[in-house]
């Protein structure tokens, strides 16, 4: 672990602790770019790690401290996403395949981060799902089933209820209050990546599935 310390954190508000953790893709030309970015006062954002495509891991703010990272947004019908959570930065240009030593390092980071905070699976999320009005990252290449085999998120193996209202099992889940193309496209990038087009009933059970592994 290289420690960058980047001056874009702060403590975290009303005595709130890390309930979740949020995957970023950084969309830049490279680790060092986002790096850079992410340590500019000018610039206004950070994370807590930043992993690049070659394995290298970069620990720029302390976990205890509230990075920069998820803006505007909320999670289960709570905002101040920064005060609830650790983010991590992913070298991916949007596009690519994310590698198998970044994969790696994101694999055996996540444990740690799991334990020490008491987070569970449901808590590792999408800058996409709880910004889905803004974001799309870490998108559609981001491989979640691999993570989920592992117990590091969630997947909805076995799908639901085809005629479940989607509308009730987004909210459930977590998505937040916005347009439903919106909350739709969002849950589509991380449990049916590529798929466009109406609501059907695939959606529904999916979305009635992740719901109930999302309960408390």
């Amino acid at each position: 672990m290289i420690h960058h310390p980047s001056p874009n954190a702060g403590p975290r508000r009303d005595g709130l602790r890390p309930e979740l953790v949020v995957l970023h893709f950084t969309e830049m030309a490279s680790a060092e770019a986002a790096l850079a970015r992410l340590c500019d006062p000018s610039a206004e954002v950070s994370a807590h790690y930043l992993i690049g495509r070659d394995g290298r891991l970069w620990h720029l703010v302390d976990e205890e401290m509230r990075a920069w990272h998820a803006g505007a947004g909320a999670w289960r019908g709570r905002g101040d996403v920064n005060s609830r959570s650790i983010g991590i930065e992913l070298d991916n240009d949007g596009r690519s395949p994310f590698t198998q030593p970044l994969m790696a390092r994101l694999e055996r980071l996540l444990p740690g981060i799991l334990t020490r905070w008491a987070i569970p699976a449901r808590g590792v999320i999408a800058h996409s799902d709880m910004a889905p009005d803004r974001k799309v990252d870490p998108g559609a290449r981001f491989d979640w089933q691999r993570l989920a085999r592992q117990g590091l998120a969630i997947w909805p193996w076995t799908p639901g209820a085809p005629q479940a209202p989607l509308a009730g099992s987004l909210d459930r889940i977590g998505y937040p209050d916005t347009r439903a193309d919106l909350r739709l496209r969002a849950f589509r990038l991380r449990f049916r990546p590529g798929h466009h087009g109406p609501e059907d009933g695939q959606d529904r059970a999916l979305a009635d599935a992740v719901a109930h592994l999302s309960d408390d």
